[in-house]
């Protein structure tokens, strides 16, 4: 017989429902392609942290309501970009703002909704469709395992904004293609297929019905010992997570180099103007 189901919303932004030890996790912003905003960056941080000291739950499924996982930034926040408006990334005194540093942590807010699936003890799968653009690519990257539909769109869009992927996405993707298959993806921004993603690695299975896989997948993994799973992750991470403090800060250091200069502005500008961009001589 199934337990109860334990439900919570955040922000408005993100769901958590647990029934028989597995976490829910869906992002709930379906007519904005489930962007990034403020309060969808602050939902998904909080919504990842209580499930870190949740002692209960033995897997997590992270899934995005409506047609796509998660489509990247909120369109608003490039269009301040355009008109060189770098406050809303750099400003470390909103708590809600995705370049907020949290005391103690190897991660500002941004960062922290993609590595906080790391910090989850248990194993998080992650079901994908319609879009995993920019920072939904980067969040899908945080997790353990990723089901995805073969026609979902994957793209390391940063360098399309001028911008490089500062939500741990280097460090994340690195560490599942090639350093040539890495550069390829962040260096052209270009759009892959599923099918792509998962002939190069970065999709863990393709599936017609990811979010039931995934669910699939969670629901054998809390059949296991609780115990044995989440010490095999420990493990698992102390590998390939080392040297993840020292990544991130460089991130920052690089992303806060680029955001609101010249060259970032005109590529953001030109983007919206439809017109070939006019690039200085690199600033970094």
């Amino acid at each position: 017989m199934s337990s109860a189901v334990e439900t919570k919303n955040y922000n408005d932004r993100v769901t958590v429902s647990i029934r028989d030890f597995v976490a829910d996790v869906r992002l709930d912003r379906a007519d904005k392609r489930n962007a990034l905003d403020p309060a969808m960056f602050d939902a998904i941080a909080k919504a990842g942290q209580d499930l870190v000291s949740n002692r209960e739950i033995r897997a997590v499924v992270l899934s995005g309501n409506g047609s796509s996982f998660c489509a990247g930034l909120d369109f608003a926040s490039f269009q301040a970009m355009a008109g060189g408006d770098a406050v809303a990334a750099n400003d470390k005194k909103s708590s809600e703002n995705a370049g907020a540093m949290q005391p103690g942590a190897i991660t500002h807010m941004a960062q922290q909704i993609c590595w906080v699936w790391q910090e989850v003890p248990v194993p998080v799968v992650a079901a994908i469709q319609g879009h995993a653009l920019g920072g939904g690519m980067q969040l899908a990257l945080g997790v353990d395992i990723r089901v995805a539909h073969p026609t979902t769109q994957f793209a390391m869009r940063e360098a399309h904004w001028g911008l490089i992927p500062d939500m741990t996405g280097t460090l994340m993707l690195s560490r599942l293609v090639r350093d040539d298959v890495a550069k390829d993806l962040v260096f052209s921004a270009r759009i892959i297929s599923g099918t792509e993603a998962h002939e190069l690695g970065v999709v863990t299975r393709l599936s017609d019905t990811p979010l039931d896989v995934a669910m699939q997948i969670a629901r054998e993994i809390a059949e296991r010992s609780p115990d044995a799973v989440r010490g095999a992750k420990e493990l698992i991470n102390r590998l390939s997570n080392a040297g993840a403090a020292e990544h991130f800060a460089e991130e920052r250091r690089i992303i806060h180099k680029l955001i609101g200069k010249q060259n970032q502005v005109e590529a953001v500008t030109s983007n919206f103007e439809k017109r070939p961009a006019i690039f200085v001589a690199p600033s970094v």
